[in-house]
Formats: C-alpha cells, sequence, structure tokens
C-alpha cells in the first residue's frame, strides 16, 4: 500500500464526487491501484481554485467505470473523507510542502503535473499536521469534549501535533473527537456560526457558538464529514431536524412535521421566509442526495 495524491478540480469534467469516488484514464491505472487500502490526499492546483490541499480519504477499491471506456473509479471508503480545517497551499514560506515532488536540484519537478501520484509518509503526515492543527477557534457551546479525559487535552497542548510531523497520522484520522471536531469548525465556518433556519448567532464571551453541526445524513447511516452534508443549527433547532419534526426540501425551503404539536411557535422561531440560509460557495451547500436521505428515512411528514 501507497499513499497518494488525486487533483481534483470543484469545476472537474471527470465523473468526481469526493467523499465517494474519483474518476481517472486508464494510464493511471497501475499507479492508482497502489493507493487501494490506504489514504489519499486531495489537492486543487493553483489555476483552479484557491484549496490547495483540501481533504484527505481512503481507498478502498477501484473498479472499471461502468458508463465510460478506459475510465476507472477509485472508490472511498465510506466514513473515511474529511476536509482539512485548514486548506494547505503547494509552497508557504517554508517552501515547497510535497517534498517528493523536488529534483536533485531542489526544484520543483514535472511530476507536479500528474493528477494522480504517489506521496511519501513524511509529505502526508506534513500536509495533515497543517491541514489539522491542534487550535480550535469555534469552540463547542457545552460538553462536546466530555468523553475526552483532561489529561488528554492537557498532553494535545503540551506537545502540539503540527510540529510533530514524523508521528504517523493515519490513526489520528479515524479518531472520532477529531473527525467531530473538524466537520463542526468546517460547517460552522461555512454558515458564520450562524444558524441556518433561525438566522441566530450568539457567540459567548470565550468564543463558543451556541450553533451546532448538524449532519443531514448521520455518521451511523455512513454519511460523510463533508460540509455538504451539514448545516449549523441552534440546538433546539438541531433536536427537531434529528427527530425528523423538520426537514429541508432540495431547493432549501424548510419542512415542517405534522407532528409538531405546537406549528405556530415553531413558525415564528424560524427564518420568516421559512427558507433556509446558505454558505456562499455552492459546494458548500447541502447536497440533494443527503437532504433527500433524510426526507425519506428521517422526517415525519
Amino acid at each position: 500500500m501507497t499513499k497518494g495524491v488525486f487533483l481534483h478540480r470543484s469545476d472537474s469534467r471527470y465523473d468526481d464526487f469526493p467523499e465517494e469516488r474519483y474518476q481517472f484514464p486508464k494510464p493511471y491505472l497501475s499507479r492508482a491501484s497502489q493507493f487501494v487500502g490506504d489514504w489519499i490526499v486531495y489537492y486543487e492546483p493553483v489555476k483552479a481554485g484557491k484549496q490547495g490541499y483540501f481533504a484527505v480519504a481512503r481507498v478502498e477499491k477501484i473498479i472499471p467505470d461502468p458508463t465510460q471506456r478506459d475510465m476507472f473509479l477509485a472508490l472511498i471508503e465510506p466514513g473515511s473523507y474529511l476536509p482539512f480545517e485548514v486548506n494547505v497551499p503547494f509552497r508557504d514560506d517554508a517552501g515547497w510542502i510535497e517534498k517528493g515532488l523536488l529534483n536533485d536540484a531542489g526544484a520543483i519537478s514535472g511530476r507536479a503535473q500528474s493528477a494522480v501520484r504517489p506521496l511519501s509518509n513524511a509529505d502526508f503526515n506534513a500536509i495533515v499536521a497543517r491541514g489539522i492543527p491542534d487550535e480550535d477557534s469555534l469552540l463547542p457551546r457545552v460538553g462536546q469534549y466530555d468523553d475526552i479525559s483532561r489529561s488528554s487535552l492537557i498532553q494535545e497542548e503540551a506537545a502540539p501535533f503540527i510540529y510533530d510531523f514524523e508521528r504517523d497520522r493515519a490513526s489520528y484520522l479515524t479518531s472520532r473527537p477529531v473527525r467531530d471536531r473538524v466537520f463542526r469548525h468546517k460547517v460552522l465556518e461555512a454558515y458564520d456560526a450562524r444558524c441556518a433556519l433561525t438566522g441566530m448567532k450568539f457567540i459567548n464571551g470565550g468564543g463558543r457558538a451556541e450553533a451546532e453541526a448538524a449532519h443531514i445524513k448521520p455518521v451511523e447511516h455512513a454519511g460523510p464529514d463533508t460540509v455538504s452534508n451539514g448545516i449549523a443549527l441552534s440546538g433546539t433547532v438541531h433536536w427537531m431536524f434529528d427527530r425528523g419534526l423538520i426537514s429541508l426540501s432540495d431547493d432549501l425551503e424548510i419542512l415542517i412535521s405534522r407532528a409538531v404539536n405546537d406549528q405556530e411557535s415553531v413558525r415564528k422561531v424560524l427564518n420568516p421566509d421559512l427558507r433556509a440560509l446558505l454558505p456562499g460557495e455552492g459546494r458548500l451547500r447541502p447536497h440533494p442526495k443527503y437532504l433527500g436521505w433524510h426526507r425519506e428515512h428521517c422526517f415525519k411528514g
């Protein structure tokens, strides 16, 4: 097994859905096959956007694309996709991040043009360390870290994750507390820490946001930790959403279940036009695939 890089553009002509699949042509098959069972880093080239290295995922298997000849799909292991809290640039003040792309003279080589390329453990660790730093600027409202001992938190503060590049990061990426923290950060960042269904934004003096990050399709049902499967919700609204008392249409109209016993009070709390507030970037908005799952399996109609 070998770690790798998948180049992905948000405007890609390929049939990519990063949390589920990555499409590539036959010439890359032997190289991509090395990544099966291991982690890859998604990278958006500078000319396509500003994301840089923006997420990690684990390749479960590779299959021929059933819809296109001489094309293949790298299928992503369910639940493994994780966006970075901080997008990592191709190059920063310290130099090139992906050292394996340098030639003997220390200059960037032609390997940087490859859309599918291997990645050393050292480069993988360095990228993940920058992409998921220890600090947490949007603290949870209450009790989100109750299952983590105080001693472990003290240890993390004493030995900052970002400076220890040589330690393997793969096990870190499967930690549920870490994944919840990253998911919450990205969702609250996308929604400016504002509840999408009420418009309320409260940040206390300690920097804690009242809004919570809700999965639209829950993790226990293989919902990914991606912003398009998330929405920022105030505590009570989150409770109602998880219990199917409210949901969203594909065009983001707020749906109220007939099971709600006090419809008038609920309507007074929600946005006056009964439509959800949206992130500015289209790729961050709730995906119809996950909204459809919530209406079918959770919403009490």
